[in-house]
């Protein structure tokens, strides 16, 4: 059953980037359609905006609506123009960070926070430019949203913060997108840190943070992280001939998603059934659980092939006389 869902959750997760990439040609399409209309209203401009353009004066067709509609036409085709004159200077923009800034997990980072920043200050100069065009007061605009900005401000602080900390977490460089951290009791990979919130993906989950909310934050992609598994063998070994053993073959053991060899540790406890043994190797943050799985599975091998017992659990009974 469980391995039907992970197998659902895969093509699910695949079937969604199919769609995301297939978005690419549709919206490229479109933004090619607005440019050729752009273009054709430059080369037709006397016909649309000239002292004789075809819409200086109201048509009388009969239909009050569509006569309203034919004297909005240059209102209309001013912002198309103003739209797709600025979505081409944005797509051109965020290609360019898009891919000039790829080569490190920090600059990934950057790149994402850059261009959810640039989409937002894109979507409020539309606003504006589009009213301005239908004759709304610009400037009286812009002085009220910055009073309207100012009063809302007030009753946002949390939204502020939550920026404030976004910049900061970029910034400070405390984590990157592609790295894996801990915060509280979720832990999981960094797929996207925006202006507002952090994504976490982690067993097909993702957590959303607000930034604000990111406190105590365990860091654990800066250094190679390690799997460990303990292992018992039975009191009645003779533990010198078995770390022999264990020093001559471990390197015989292959661990899938290693790096570097595997480190005996020595004895970590001595049990109720038997003496635990440690062994350690680094992996990435990403692996440590199938790298522990794999390490366990290689040590139980070696141990079958060398006539290492791993103990059942016992219980000594003592009668006092």
């Amino acid at each position: 059953m469980a391995k039907k869902l992970k197998e659902e959750i895969i093509e699910q997760h695949e079937e969604n980037k199919k769609k995301l990439k297939a978005l690419g040609p549709v919206k490229l399409t479109l933004l090619c359609i607005l440019v050729v209309g752009t273009v054709l209203s430059y080369v037709f401009y006397e016909w649309f905006f000239g002292s004789k353009n075809a819409w200086c004066t109201t048509p009388d067709t009969g239909v009050a609506l569509l006569d309203s509609l034919c004297t909005w036409v240059p209102k209309i085709i001013s912002c198309i123009q103003f739209i797709t004159f600025l979505l081409v200077i944005v797509t051109v923009i965020l290609t360019i960070i898009r891919k000039t800034m790829q080569k490190t997990q920090r600059s990934k980072t950057v790149s994402m926070l850059l261009c959810n920043l640039i989409r937002w200050v894109t979507a409020i100069i539309l606003v504006i430019a589009v009213l301005a065009i239908w004759g709304v007061d610009a400037t009286a605009l812009i002085t009220g949203a910055g009073v309207i900005t100012l009063v809302v401000g007030l009753g946002m602080q949390s939204l502020i913060a939550d920026v404030v900390a976004g910049l900061f977490i970029v910034f400070e460089n405390e984590f990157n997108v592609g790295d894996w951290i801990t915060v509280g009791d979720f832990r999981g990979e960094v797929i996207s840190i925006g202006i507002r919130t952090t994504k976490l993906r982690a067993v097909g989950n993702i957590k959303i943070l607000n930034n604000n909310a990111i406190q105590g934050v365990l860091n654990q992609t800066v250094e190679p992280s390690v799997a460990k598994t303990l292992i018992d063998i039975e009191y009645g070994a003779d533990l010198p001939k078995v770390e022999s053993i264990i020093k001559e073959h471990l390197k015989e053991v292959q661990v899938p998603g290693a790096i570097g060899d595997i480190s005996y540790d020595g004895v970590a406890s001595l049990g109720a059934s038997g003496v635990t043994l440690q062994f350690t190797v680094n992996c990435y943050e990403g692996d440590i659980f199938a790298v522990g799985r794999a390490l366990n599975g290689g040590i139980k091998v070696m141990f079958d092939k060398y006539g290492i017992n791993i103990p059942f659990p016992q219980i000594v009974v003592h009668n006092e006389k």
